[in-house]
């Protein structure tokens, strides 16, 4: 694998308890067949990751038997319950001396998020002090791509739910924004009228 190639890692975060769907684990909803984890991985490979990390929580030892998620490292945040600031911590942390110089995060619940949407915003890295988003309409969303040089930024004010967003709306002015919403969907499986969008 060339360092081109390397440079860039996908992070998936799949750490979720799906409060709101009766405490079903949203990596565990079934889509097209398979696990959505699996789905997502696919998404980050199929887009130019070659490299992915799989942040889990809820019922870890369930997804770790279930799903089938060769080649990803896979990381456990003990604190999911706490929030997504909590997984996108750790899912950081856990790229730490891996090489990497920026990390494309993606959320587990957003499979109408395809390849083609990771792929240009893969694209838009250029250096370790890359920030990129996807966008909808003009209005930003997932996936998003961190260059190593944010990340102890953004690990410092993850916090709750809100992950990234403190940060990102801080450095507004330097986020690259990637026009996705002609090959993408940016919906969330959230609620129980959410599973609608699975398939």
């Amino acid at each position: 694998m060339t360092d081109d190639e390397d440079r860039v890692v996908g992070l998936l975060l799949a750490a979720g308890g799906g409060r709101r769907l009766g405490g079903r684990p949203k990596a565990l909803l079934t889509h097209r067949g398979r696990p959505l984890v699996e789905h997502a991985v696919a998404v980050l490979r199929a887009g130019g990751c070659a490299r992915v990390h799989v942040v889990l929580g809820a019922r870890a030892d369930d997804v770790r038997a279930r799903a089938s998620l060769p080649d990803c490292a896979l990381v456990d945040n003990p604190a999911w319950e706490r929030g997504m600031g909590t997984s996108l911590r750790a899912g950081l942390d856990s790229l730490a001396g891996t090489g990497a110089r920026a990390a494309l995060v993606s959320l587990v619940d957003q499979p109408g998020i395809g390849p083609e949407a990771v792929a240009r915003v893969l694209d838009a890295y250029d250096s370790p002090e890359s920030l990129a988003s996807a966008a909808y309409a003009g209005v930003r969303g997932h996936p998003v791509l961190f260059g190593a040089a944010h990340w102890a930024g953004i690990a410092a004010t993850a916090t709750g739910d809100r992950g990234a967003r403190a940060y990102l709306r801080e450095h507004a002015d330097r986020v690259a924004l990637v026009e996705c919403g002609d090959v993408a969907e940016p919906y969330d499986i959230d609620t129980e009228a959410d599973l609608a969008h699975l398939e």
